[in-house]
């Protein structure tokens, strides 16, 4: 399966993104999707997941009540909507997936088989 990540941008601390992961090659509906990112210098940090049927949800504490992630199946997308978007959430988002993720793994990118490129995220003070 191939992913591929969009809607990244430069935004105001306090402003809002949405970002789209399309993917293609195999229908979806069987995979646990999530979003990771990778800040300058660091490593690369569980943002969200979300389970094939769209019923289980996880997030990163730094990120709960202020991203939304969820999943269209029927168009083969996912996507993260962030809101309140702080400095220190500067990092490229990377959309990926993988078909035999459980709840104590949906947080581990070793978890997960496909990636996308990754879209760039800026947030300025």
């Amino acid at each position: 399966v191939q992913l591929q990540a969009s809607g990244g941008g430069l935004v105001q601390a306090g402003g809002s993104l949405r970002l789209s992961c399309a993917a293609s090659g195999r229908t979806m509906s069987s995979y646990t999707m999530g979003w990771f990112r990778q800040a300058a210098g660091k490593e690369r940090e569980f943002v969200a997941g979300i389970r094939w049927s769209g019923g289980y949800t996880n997030y990163a504490d730094s990120v709960k009540g202020r991203f939304t992630i969820s999943r269209d199946n029927a168009q083969s997308t996912m996507y993260l909507q962030m809101n309140s978007l702080k400095p220190e959430d500067t990092a490229v988002y990377y959309c990926a997936a993988g078909r035999t993720i459980i709840h104590t793994t949906i947080t581990l990118p070793s978890a997960y088989k496909n990636w996308g490129q990754g879209t760039l995220v800026t947030v300025s003070s």
